[in-house]
């Protein structure tokens, strides 16, 4: 990894929160990239939420080849108007997408010219009216062309869940303290990354136990008050006897499932920082090469 960078692509359980799939590579891989090595993890039937950045046609296609299907952002380099297609819905449409006439970085020419010459998607528009919102108006583009079975109304609250994933990214860099690597080599870097993700995934796995033992929506649940709870517990989980320690881990669930965060629908924060940077300038070169300029200086 470049100066201890690195760039990595998560796919997030929609259910669960908890981390599926995980893709890691240099810093200045582009998202596409990531994402293309992520698809091998898809299941049969799975429907996959992203961004603008995913909406390629090449991608839908692999996409729809595994039996699985995408709601993505439409991206802002697609020119299409709601003027062209076939209408099926209040905002709502089936259009023909074709195949890109050169063939798209990140493909080889035999992937490309295997491409089908066209593919139809569905087109869903709507307007964000909440104060504190920067995007007006979204395009999403998904291959679920059934209306009977997923109605307009569906995929625009799908896709609302998305924000998610923003969500448990910040646990994992913040709340867990990712944001920082403290490896040296590209090996150690990859170790570290995956031992965050396993205890992550432990925390995911406790509040899904609580939540479904005691009767709370897990996703409701706290992901940092479920890691402060583990740490209180764990002395005694490690202390106990096989049979005490089913007890201690009951009550470990039931603390957890005890008070969940309350569902706040489009709650919004001011993008600021809250704490001053220092006055100091940054570190840009190893310590003992600073050393010797203060020495010489």
């Amino acid at each position: 990894m470049d100066n201890q960078k690195a760039k990595i692509g998560v796919v997030f359980s929609l259910a669960t929160g908890a981390a599926i799939a995980l893709c890691i590579d240099i810093l200045n891989t582009h998202d596409i990239k990531l994402a293309r090595n992520l698809y091998k993890f898809l299941n049969p039937l799975d429907i996959l939420l992203g961004d603008r950045a995913f909406c390629a046609y090449a991608d839908l296609i692999s996409i729809k080849n595994l039996n699985c299907d995408a709601v993505f952002r439409k991206h802002q380099a697609r020119k299409t108007t709601m003027r062209k297609g076939k209408i099926i819905g209040s905002s709502d449409k089936l259009v023909t997408w074709y195949k890109p006439k050169r063939c798209p970085q990140g493909l080889s020419k035999d992937e490309f010219n295997a491409l089908p010459s066209t593919i139809t998607v569905r087109e869903i528009y709507y307007y964000i009216v909440v104060p504190g919102f920067r995007t007006e108006r979204v395009s999403l583009i998904t291959t679920l062309l059934d209306t009977t079975t997923y109605s307009t109304l569906d995929i625009v609250g799908l896709y609302g869940q998305r924000w998610d994933v923003e969500l448990d990214l910040r646990h994992l860099k913040t709340t867990l303290g990712m944001d920082i690597l403290r490896c040296k080599t590209p090996s150690m870097v990859r170790k570290e990354i995956y031992a965050y993700l396993l205890a992550y995934n432990l925390l995911r796995s406790l509040m899904w136990s609580a939540g479904t033992t005691y009767g709370t929506p897990p996703l409701r649940l706290s992901l940092q008050g479920t890691r402060h709870h583990l740490d209180n517990f764990i002395p005694e989980l490690l202390a106990a006897t096989s049979t005490k320690r089913l007890k201690i881990y009951r009550t470990l669930l039931k603390v957890i499932a005890h008070k969940a965060v309350p569902d706040r629908p489009a709650r919004n924060e001011p993008r600021v920082r809250k704490r001053r940077p220092k006055a100091y300038p940054l570190m840009t070169k190893p310590r003992h090469e600073l050393r010797k300029q203060l020495q010489t200086a």
